[in-house]
């Protein structure tokens, strides 16, 4: 099962956040705010040639890549923003989340986890870990794992709906049905399917 889109909007937060401190780059994040995701391609591109090290436009670029579904460029711009900063959580977890969506779990989990080793590490990495270790089959430490993301973040619908995606596949369905409940309480509207499904 691919990541939700609710998890793509979290991740690309930051690209609304971080600037560059440049016209073209400044430009760069407008567009991107207005969904001009090719202007805003173009521009970082522009800000890129003077400063082709600089990761808040590489990060930026790829994100915008990505929201036009350009999944190979978006790779290249996000491993050229790592190479820069090895240990930058958005950009590791935008790499595992890309992957997901791709439908490669193994790399996924690779990013997950050294983002989970940074000290601070948000839920978000918590949560994609267990995503890879769930489609990889790996019941026990994907359970682990989406407990952990749960504990920091105990409002976040999503994360109770795969957690409980992860007990109907193991026919714990008692617990299955009360996450996707908590879930649904918490505004993560995929759940009503399967409550529909799961919980007559």
């Amino acid at each position: 099962m691919i990541v939700s889109k609710n998890l793509l909007t979290l991740i690309g937060v930051a690209c609304l956040i971080v600037s560059c401190g440049d016209s073209s780059s400044m430009k760069g994040d407008q567009y991107y705010s207005d969904g001009q995701y090719e202007e805003a391609i173009v521009a970082y591109a522009s800000y890129l040639e003077k400063k082709p090290g600089n990761v808040k436009a590489l990060y930026n670029k790829g994100r915008a890549h990505e929201e036009l579904a350009e999944f190979t460029e978006a790779e290249k711009s996000f491993k050229a923003a790592l190479e820069q900063e090895p240990k930058n959580i958005q950009v590791l977890l935008s790499l595992s989340n890309l992957y997901h969506r791709n439908g490669n779990p193994e790399l996924a989990l690779m990013y997950a986890d050294n983002a989970v080793e940074i000290a601070g590490a948000p839920s978000m990495a918590y949560f994609l870990k267990a995503r890879s270790m769930h489609r990889i089959g790996n019941v026990k430490e994907a359970l682990r794992e989406y407990n952990a993301a749960i504990k920091m973040s105990p409002k976040n619908g999503q994360y109770f709906y795969y957690r409980g995606m992860l007990y109907a596949a193991t026919e714990d369905m008692a617990s299955a049905c009360s996450d996707f409940k908590t879930a649904l309480e918490n505004g993560f509207e995929e759940a009503q399917g399967s409550i529909a499904t799961y919980c007559p």
